[in-house]
C-alpha cells in the first residue's frame, strides 16, 4: 500500500529519494513569513538604534545561509548548488512588523522549496533573536510557500 509520499517506502521507513534520472531543469521557490511586532519595535528597528546591531542586514544574511544549508537541517532533503538566494525584508506598518521573502533558484534535478523555507523562516527567527530585549511579544506568522516553478510537476503558485 503506497502512502503517495516520495520519501516513504511502502514498509514505512524515510529514504532520501533518488533524483538520477530527472532531468535538470531551472527551478525557483519563493516562500514568505513574517514578524509581527509593537509598533514602537519596528520603528527602533528602522532606525537602526536595536542594541545588537542591524536587524534587517543580519536576518538577510542569516535567511541566505540557512538557505544554503537546508540539508544539514532537514534529514532528507538534498544538498543542492543553488545559483541564487535573494532575501527581501520589507516594513508593513499594517501588521506592524516586516515581512519575509526568500527566493532560491538553480538548475538542478530536484526543487528549492525547502531551501526558500528555510531561508524565510531564519530570517524571522534572526529578527525576532536581535529584538527580542524590547519586545518578546513578537510573533512570527504565515510561513509558506507563495511559488514554484521548473522540474516534472511545473509551475505551482498559492492562492
Amino acid at each position: 500500500m503506497s502512502s503517495g509520499l516520495t520519501h516513504i517506502r511502502e514498509t514505512g521507513e524515510a529514504h532520501m529519494v533518488d533524483v538520477s534520472d530527472k532531468a535538470e531543469t531551472e527551478r525557483e521557490a519563493r516562500a514568505e513569513g513574517c514578524v509581527v511586532m509593537a509598533p514602537e519595535t519596528l520603528d527602533l528597528i528602522l532606525r537602526g538604534d536595536a542594541k545588537k546591531g542591524d536587524v534587517i542586514g543580519t536576518a538577510r544574511l542569516a535567511g541566505i545561509m540557512a538557505a544554503k544549508k537546508t540539508s544539514d537541517l532537514i534529514p532528507l532533503c538534498h544538498p543542492l548548488m543553488l545559483s541564487k538566494v535573494l532575501v527581501d525584508i520589507t516594513p508593513d506598518p499594517a501588521l506592524p512588523g516586516l515581512r519575509v521573502v526568500c527566493t532560491a533558484k538553480l538548475k538542478g534535478q530536484t526543487g528549492v522549496e525547502m531551501e526558500a523555507l528555510t531561508g524565510v523562516s531564519v530570517a524571522c527567527l534572526t529578527i525576532y533573536d536581535m529584538a527580542k530585549a524590547v519586545d518578546r511579544g513578537m510573533r512570527i506568522e504565515n510561513v509558506r510557500l507563495l511559488a514554484k516553478s521548473g522540474g516534472r510537476s511545473g509551475t505551482w503558485q498559492a492562492d
